[in-house]
């Protein structure tokens, strides 16, 4: 059985998987019971249907189903209370991209500061705040910049 800590390195590693093969559907199921902020003073999105939202509006979806990204998830500090069964996590994330219009690049890289807690014998999200460090060419990822 994993321990609590692989369970959460696991949530981290599964949301950038989703998010590369295009499974907004997916990603929104991480957090049926929490909620996302795309940063650290933006808007809070909870719930499934709102995390949904949030990613349908903002990211670009190409012809094969997927944003054409990778996200790398590094350095992954984890800290868990199994008595108050909540755990936090801060890892740094680097995104690439590719299109046929854009060269193999890096697009953005930043931080993810994460709450958890169980949802009976699991460990889920509960709030996600995405903090951008740096910016290069979102253009051909996102719809639009957040202003």
């Amino acid at each position: 059985m994993d321990t609590s800590e692989r369970a959460i390195e696991h949530l981290l590693y599964t949301y950038a998987d989703r998010i590369d093969r295009g499974d907004l559907d997916g990603v929104a199921d991480l957090f049926a019971h929490g909620r996302i902020r795309g940063a650290a003073d933006g808007p809070l999105f909870e719930g499934r249907d709102g995390v949904r939202a949030m990613f349908e509006t903002r990211v670009r979806i190409y012809d094969d189903g997927t944003p054409k990204t990778q996200h790398l998830t590094t350095n992954a500090r984890i800290e868990v209370d199994e008595d108050a069964g909540t755990a936090r996590s801060r890892a740094c994330y680097s995104v690439t991209q590719a299109t046929p219009d854009l060269p193999l690049q890096v697009i953005v890289t930043g931080r993810y500061d994460d709450t958890f807690h169980r949802v009976g014998d699991r460990w889920a999200f509960d709030t996600r705040v995405m903090h951008v460090d740096q910016v290069g060419d979102v253009s051909h990822h996102l719809k639009r910049l957040r202003r």
